[in-house]
């Protein structure tokens, strides 16, 4: 055996934990070949999976997953981490001392003297602060690789913050249906290479639906999974009943694939 692995000196210590897996990952860093020729550019896909990984385990209601993808998630915070000391960037102390300090400026409420009422007054001055350390835009901060769905959300809640938004529901649908509208007049349009103004209308009409589900209380990746899950679900059951009757989709009819949805729609109701 070339390596020991590190154990914690006290397995209930959650100090004694982390430094025994920082030193494991330093030894893969060390002698695994793939381990040690990775970089920040070519975790960073990675790292998105894994953060959706933690997601999907929230959905599943599973501890003992969370609790698995969720060291998934601390390897890749440990690993960038060495990666940035390896080349004189910044240590996974100063990582934890930044955030550290962060949480305390950022919650003046709750380690100064600042009063809320709300969470809303919370995260107004978490937008006031967050300028008032130097961002120029209400809207820096926002990734850009952020899902086009949830970053649509993002950037509505941050104008909000600032007071740039809607203040009567109706208006806001009312917009939707303006969006609506105007994407049917595109869809109509006679004129050659209209594509680019039908897409911008589709995009408006999706953004006035994202700002919609915001007033309405909803969160629409969560509403968008939830709805893509139950077309698989009900799509699966088709095939199914196809499978069972020795049929596959593409030897039916829409009309027969029609029955079988309209069955798995009556069974969950």
């Amino acid at each position: 055996m070339k390596n020991r692995p590190p154990k914690p000196l006290d397995p209930n210590n959650t100090i004694s934990q982390m430094e025994a897996f920082i030193e494991i990952v330093k030894i893969l860093r060390r002698d695994c070949p793939w381990d040690k020729k990775q970089t920040h550019q070519s975790l960073s896909h990675l790292l998105i999976e894994e953060s959706y990984e933690v997601v999907d385990a929230i959905a599943s209601n599973n501890p003992k997953e969370l609790a698995d993808e969720l060291g998934d998630l601390l390897l890749h915070v440990i690993m960038h981490s060495l990666i940035a000391e390896e080349n004189n960037e910044f240590t996974f102390a100063d990582v934890i001392s930044n955030i550290r300090n962060k949480m305390i400026y950022r919650h003046p409420h709750v380690f100064s003297d600042a009063q809320v009422s709300n969470t809303d007054e919370v995260l107004d001055n978490w937008e006031k602060i967050k300028m008032n350390e130097g961002r120029k835009s209400a809207l820096e901060g926002v990734p850009i690789s952020l899902p086009s769905l949830l970053k649509a959300e993002r950037i509505q809640e941050k104008a909000s913050r600032v007071g740039f938004d809607w203040t009567d529901k109706n208006d806001v649908w009312a917009k939707v249906e303006e969006e609506f509208e105007e994407l049917k007049t595109e869809l109509k349009s006679q004129e050659k290479d209209n594509c680019r103004r039908k897409e911008e209308e589709f995009g408006d009409l999706i953004f006035a639906i994202v700002n919609a589900a915001r007033f309405e209380k909803i969160v629409p990746e969560q509403a968008l999974q939830k709805a893509n899950n139950k077309f698989t679900r009900r799509f699966q059951y088709v095939e199914n009943k196809a499978a069972e009757n020795g049929l596959k989709l593409s030897e039916m009819t829409l009309e027969e694939m029609n029955q079988l949805w309209d069955e798995v729609k009556k069974i969950e109701k």
